[in-house]
């Protein structure tokens, strides 16, 4: 997937209660942020650094949704202690990261195995793939989305 790309239609459960769709965002930007696991080191420091940026993602008129297989239960909990002001979606199949391209082969400590691969997308108002970055290296990263958000 990249830039120009329709970007997949999803319908996933939600943390904010019942489901969510990409249509849900129709009108604004959507950060759609694709992460391994909740409540590890680096998709803790990743969704921090969203939380921590969210006024100036909402001044650019993006909303903020991270995408993972872990259950809602996890999420909830996760978001409770990161005290995170967004919304978390499970995806127990990978359905959507696949369509994404955020689910397949890596590097994890010199083996290949498949998994989540940390990936955001950017996504216009209209639904359109603005941008892609994958894999996500965490530090800076929040940094890169907002100037592609504001330009």
């Amino acid at each position: 997937m990249e830039a120009g790309d329709k970007a997949p239609q999803f319908t996933l459960p939600s943390t904010e209660g019942g489901e969510k769709s990409l249509k849900d965002y129709a009108g604004k930007k959507l950060v759609l942020y694709f992460y391994p696991k909740d409540a590890t080191p680096g998709c803790t420091q990743e969704a921090c650094d969203f939380r921590d940026n969210m006024a100036r993602l909402k001044k650019a008129g993006a909303a903020v949704v991270g995408v993972s297989k872990d259950s809602l239960a996890s999420h909830e909990k996760f978001r409770a202690a990161q005290k995170l002001p967004f919304e978390l979606l499970s995806d127990a199949d990978n359905k959507v990261a696949k369509a994404y391209g955020a689910y397949g082969e890596k590097n994890m400590y010199g083996k290949k195995v498949m998994g989540t691969i940390r990936t955001t997308v950017l996504i216009d108002e209209k639904g359109k793939v603005l941008k892609v970055w994958s894999p996500v290296k965490v530090p800076g990263h929040v940094e890169k989305v907002l100037e592609a958000a504001t330009e």
